[in-house]
């Protein structure tokens, strides 16, 4: 166990010493800080564009609908004939031309409607559009068949169904979505955490046998207290990176956000955003309420057990086969195996558990060694049941021994090989030795 601390402690001091780990632990979040302002800024500037759309109305029905709305100028050019309507909308470089011929049939006239433009004009533009249009000939159609408007608007009842446990705890209609984003955050950040360190441990075990480094350590240390006590220090490398990232991007962004007035954590405009807009005070109220009612200090728990499950899992994969092979070029033919169950639980998290994250795919792949780690984080906000998170934990912890038994007699065999590429089948025969 000596050697092992000393080996973890090597490990460590080796990775946040080196250059590039010192480099890219500072610039990242500068990088990253520099690439929201640009998005910011250039959001700004796509709000900030103003467009002009005209309308040539000859029917005479849609006279003061179109309301300029943000970013969106109407332009009234029904006094003059199409022809000379696209020339000058050609000309003052419009946005677009709205074409509305006469006709007495409502329905003719809906599909008789044209827009003109340079280019394809955007999705949110032309329904906004066509909502007026619309109602305006839903309107004109019911009145010419005698229909009194006044008696329908008065009729309508709008329903707004309330969701609430049987306990009477109310949620929100976005209440699935808020659980899936802090899920999905945290089973993506969990998969980025394996890929980056996971390889991290391979290189340096590639490293080390190219160096005919290796071949001196072993001859005082077990080869599983090394693999060990290389997955041990990347992964506590990995965690002082991170946290440097955490507290050094928060502190930028502050500055930035202090220094150029921009609001950073905002996007751009979306439908989403404006469902939010259109959100009464209570619904809004109640959407504070289930995100301050997610169980964060659960899914802060879970996310260090898993993420100390997985990434041991992987990284003894990782260091496996950077154990088998003389160069990263090598390492190709096994990267997608481990690529693959780490997408599927991605896919099969945002999927399927937003859908019924109670359901048997879920809870499948939430009990599965491979997947567990991401699909359990995306489930946790939903609720789990005591007894489904133990035995997924324990399943993930019983593989993470055999798989570390596994990969260390492949490492013990793979570290002392050189000039030969391995194939599965040669990594069997290793299993056995």
């Amino acid at each position: 166990m000596h050697n092992l601390k000393l080996i973890i402690q090597r490990e460590y001091k080796a990775r946040v010493r080196n250059k590039t780990f010192i480099v890219m632990t500072f610039l990242s979040p500068l990088i990253l800080v520099g690439m929201m302002m640009v998005v910011a800024y250039l959001a700004t500037l796509n709000n900030s564009e103003q467009h002009s759309i005209a309308i040539n109305d000859l029917s005479g029905i849609f006279q003061n609908e179109f309301k300029d709305a943000d970013g969106i100028k109407f332009i009234d050019l029904s006094s003059i004939p199409l022809e000379d309507a696209k020339k000058l909308v050609m000309k003052k470089e419009y946005y677009g031309l709205l074409h509305i011929p006469e006709m007495d049939d409502n329905f003719e006239l809906a599909r008789s409607v044209r827009f003109f433009a340079k280019e394809s004009p955007s999705l949110d533009i032309l329904q906004q559009m066509e909502q007026i249009l619309t109602e305006k000939l839903n309107t004109r159609e019911l009145i010419a068949r005698g229909v009194d408007i006044s008696k329908i608007e008065s009729a309508e009842t709008p329903v707004n169904i309330q969701i609430q446990n049987f306990e009477g705890i109310r949620t929100s209609k976005m209440s699935n979505y808020v659980k899936m984003f802090f899920g999905g955050a945290a089973g993506y950040l969990l998969m980025m955490f394996i890929i980056i360190y996971g390889n991290m441990v391979m290189r340096s075990v590639i490293e080390e046998k190219t160096n005919r480094i290796i071949e001196i350590i072993v001859s005082s240390v077990k080869p599983i207290h090394l693999m060990l006590g290389k997955i041990v220090g990347t992964s506590l490398a990995g965690i002082t990176q991170f946290a440097i990232w955490v507290v050094l991007g928060a502190i930028l962004l502050f500055l930035a956000a202090s220094f150029t007035g921009m609001d950073l954590i905002s996007v751009p405009p979306s439908h989403a955003q404006k469902g939010l807009e259109q959100m009464s005070s209570n619904e809004m109220q109640q959407l504070i309420m289930d995100i301050s009612n997610l169980p964060i200090g659960a899914l802060i728990i879970t996310f260090l057990g898993y993420f100390i499950g997985g990434y041991f899992l992987y990284s003894a994969i990782y260091a496996a086969i950077g154990a088998a092979v003389d160069s990263e070029t090598d390492t190709q033919q096994f990267m997608f195996p481990i690529i693959l169950p780490l997408m599927l639980g991605i896919y099969v998290g945002f999927f399927t558990v937003i859908e019924n994250p109670h359901g048997t795919v879920a809870t499948i792949f939430s009990m599965i060694p491979l997947t567990s780690p991401i699909v359990m984080l995306m489930r946790i906000p939903f609720g789990v049941p005591w007894w489904e998170l133990l035995i997924s934990f324990l399943i993930l912890i019983i593989t993470n021994f055999g798989v570390v038994w596994l990969a260390a007699k492949i490492y013990r065999v793979g570290i002392l090989m050189y000039g030969k590429k391995p194939t599965y089948k040669e990594l069997y025969k290793w299993l056995k030795y």
